[in-house]
């Protein structure tokens, strides 16, 4: 998510709006799913496991340098084999701080695309990128990575990379058309705590799983306040648009991987249901001045919301949204097998039999029936290799060092030929989750089907690993 880039800024404006000249744009911001599903294009082949040709070097092009471009810009400078060849924004300001980012980081210094609203496709239309970063508005996520695909270019979205099940059809087609990389850059797939736990799931502490719940609590009522510049100049305006859970994805994309969703399992349904809107309205009656615009919006996206996914193998997924309450910052991270149980924020665990014994706490009691808090010996035993290798150099970038492994792994299988780790799949079933919350929350919660984005494929896909 880039929380600078502002959609309503006139020159952006102009800028973004020549996306519309290419022909790549379908319906943007909204919460409809945009009509029958589509039928499998002629010819189109499949990019699950893609293994496109390995580059020796990553040559990277960024669209948007706002403050997630910017700290992704900054990420790259770290890793071998990635150069930023391009940058593109209309934005002084942010090209400005990002040219300095990456003077201070002694790298090359990129070309600057700026002064008209066909910028950012000039940047696609280069012939030294390899590889497109998209930090903007999130209307504008799928259009641009429909046109960079075309142009040839792996792609690399933020959050959410689509708005409707349409626009993720649009990915996905695009990806198979054009045999390219896609993939939504959810760095919470990467933190210590969801490696550690991917790892324990993949050697079995917790026996079947059955269950997992993930949630994105953040309080972001102060983002009211932003106008000119900010996250709230832009975002605000969405909670008097939708009522559903408008940013899934950092909660659920750990829980997709951990189920293997799209690799032997996938989402079948979801029921959804709002609470009341409140918190928003009083927060803004309380600190906004009289005459803010902010105060005047009719707020309808309910302060809690909550949806239970069904897959396909019976699993169920508990996923909450709240951003608009005071309370502390949780994404959940709860997993449920039939030995044991995680829970993050904070870390915690209860498992049953481990290593062939049933385990006991030291006052002699079923260890399955308290939470081992003293989280040091399951790092010592399960922290994941990545963050064995990479930890060091992790913690000292954004995000709890999340962000560095992200990318660090998204070179990395590029310059190897690898497969990623997220595909285009994955981006438009872990984002649809938002048009098909709002479905449900306006259709008193009743069930929304999921697509099924790989066209059958994941009956026969073959599961997520380690990532390492």
């Amino acid at each position: 998510m880039d929380d600078q880039d502002r959609p309503d800024h006139p020159d952006r404006r102009r800028l973004l709006g020549g996306l519309l000249s290419t022909g790549a744009a379908t319906a943007l911001a909204g919460c409809a799913s945009g009509g029958p599903l589509a039928p499998l294009p002629t010819g189109n082949k499949s990019v699950m496991g893609l293994k496109a040709p390995a580059l020796q070097e990553v040559r990277v092009g960024l669209i948007g340098v706002g403050q997630r471009g910017a700290e992704l810009a900054q990420t790259l400078c770290r890793i071998e084999g990635a150069r930023i060849t391009a940058i593109a924004d209309i934005d002084a300001q942010a090209l400005d701080k990002t040219l300095s980012v990456i003077n201070q980081a002694r790298a090359p210094r990129p070309e600057v695309i700026t002064g008209s609203s066909g910028a950012w496709e000039r940047l696609i239309g280069r012939g030294d990128v390899d590889a497109v970063i998209i930090a903007t508005p999130w209307e504008l996520h799928t259009p641009m990575a429909v046109a960079a695909m075309k142009s040839g270019k792996h792609v690399f979205i933020e959050t959410p990379a689509a708005l409707t099940i349409n626009e993720g059809w649009l990915l996905v087609d695009t990806a198979e058309a054009t045999q390219r990389h896609c993939m939504m850059l959810e760095s919470c797939c990467y933190g210590r705590e969801e490696m550690m736990l991917l790892n324990m799931i993949r050697q079995g502490l917790f026996g079947e799983l059955v269950h997992a719940e993930g949630a994105y609590f953040h309080d972001l009522r102060q983002q009211l306040k932003d106008l000119a510049r900010g996250p709230g100049s832009w975002r605000t305006l969405r909670y008097a648009q939708h009522n559903g859970n408008l940013y899934p994805t950092h909660g659920l994309g750990p829980v997709a991987q951990y189920f293997n969703i799209q690799r032997g399992d996938r989402f079948d349904y979801l029921n959804s249901q709002s609470s009341n809107a409140r918190g928003l309205a009083a927060y803004a009656s309380r600190e906004l001045p009289p005459g803010h615009p902010h105060a005047r919006l009719p707020y309808i996206t309910g302060d809690v919301n909550t949806s239970v996914i069904k897959c396909a193998s019976g699993r169920t997924i508990l996923l909450q949204h709240d951003t608009s309450t005071p309370r502390p910052y949780s994404r959940l991270n709860t997993v449920v097998g039939t030995n044991g149980v995680f829970s993050g924020f904070p870390d915690r665990i209860a498992i049953e039999t481990m290593d062939g014994r049933k385990l006991m706490t030291a006052t002699g009691k079923d260890a399955s029936r308290e939470w081992d808090t003293d989280m040091k010996s399951w790092f010592d035993r399960f922290d994941h290799p990545l963050w064995k290798q990479l930890g060091a150099q992790a913690q000292q970038g954004g995000a709890g060092g999340m962000d560095f492994v992200m990318m660090w792994r998204v070179i990395y299988n590029l310059r190897q030929g690898l497969p990623m780790d997220q595909d285009v799949y994955d981006a438009a079933a872990w984002s649809a989750v938002l048009p098909l919350s709002c479905e449900s929350v306006a259709d008193r919660g009743n069930a929304k089907d999921f697509p099924d984005f790989t066209r059958g494929r994941w009956k026969t896909a073959r599961p997520l690993g380690v990532m390492a």
